[in-house]
């Protein structure tokens, strides 16, 4: 039998405080084992760190089975090779802007670009069971794996959740000699995209309502760039949900910009679900 398992990366911080608490309502609601890992240059520097955190675990979670690691080794790499195979990985991020919360955030960008599981990044100050919905970020069909997640998570939680579809229209022209001007796009056409633009929620979302009938679903469709949208709808929801949209880099591989965005920027909690290929 597979045994599920929630992971969480800390570090001693009171950052990484608040993910471990995250970490430990995840894995209790799962009914899951927790596994806390702390990836540090020196092996000897981890048993303080993870004696507290069994420490705090115990006194909020007496009946949740915790393991703990410490990993010798850079914390992406870590946390990229403990999340085969878990249910969720977590993280946290300090949050702050302009240079500092990009130096501070990148660890979460990168995990979130390599990770193997549904990574949630805790950010702002929402409480983990607030009883607010969960919020779903949803481009199109080939964001399945983020949509089943965010109603699993809706049902764990016993909230609505919220589906949240952004597009905007691709300029249209017919088909004209060179040499003749430029002329509007024709409004029929835009009209029949818009049909087929809003119908992907309601398509994508059809076999999920059936397998989660206890989930109310809210969805909507706005027409404009996604990362506005979503920004605003994250000031009242448990959690934001999308999937991992990467861009090739010379680097290595990169978020999209809407996940980029909501984990720099997200009033909430972030998961990033990876998307099957």
């Amino acid at each position: 039998m597979t045994l599920h398992h929630v992971v969480v990366g800390v570090d001693g911080s009171l950052v990484s405080v608040r993910a471990l608490d995250w970490a430990a309502d995840e894995a209790a609601r799962r009914g899951a084992e927790l596994r806390v890992v702390y990836a540090v240059p020196d092996s000897d520097e981890s048993g303080p760190v993870l004696a507290l955190a069994v420490t705090r675990l115990t006194a909020r979670h007496p009946e949740l089975s915790v393991v703990t690691r410490g990993a010798v080794g850079g914390p992406v790499r870590t946390l990229v090779r403990e999340s085969e195979g878990a249910d969720l990985a977590v993280v946290g991020t300090r949050g702050m802007g302009g240079i500092a919360g990009l130096l501070f955030g990148s660890v979460s960008l990168r995990l979130a670009a390599q990770v193997r599981s549904p990574l949630l990044v805790v950010r702002g100050d929402h409480r983990c069971d607030d009883g607010r919905p969960v919020l779903l970020g949803l481009e199109g069909d080939g964001d399945e794996d983020a949509a089943r997640y965010a109603f699993q998570e809706a049902e764990r939680r016993g909230v609505p959740l919220h589906v949240l579809h952004s597009w905007t229209h691709r300029h249209v022209t017919p088909e004209l000699p060179s040499l003749l001007p430029a002329v509007s796009p024709d409004q029929g056409q835009l009209a029949q995209q818009a049909r087929a633009e809003e119908s992907v929620p309601r398509f994508s979302l059809a076999r999920l309502s059936e397998r989660h009938p206890v989930v109310q679903v809210e969805s909507r469709t706005v027409r404009t760039g996604p990362a506005p949208a979503l920004l605003e709808a994250t000031r009242d929801c448990a959690l934001v949900v999308v999937g991992a949209h990467h861009r090739t880099h010379r680097f290595g591989p990169r978020l999209g910009p809407v996940a980029h965005t909501l984990l720099h920027r997200s009033h909430c909690p972030v998961v990033v679900v990876p998307i099957a290929k």
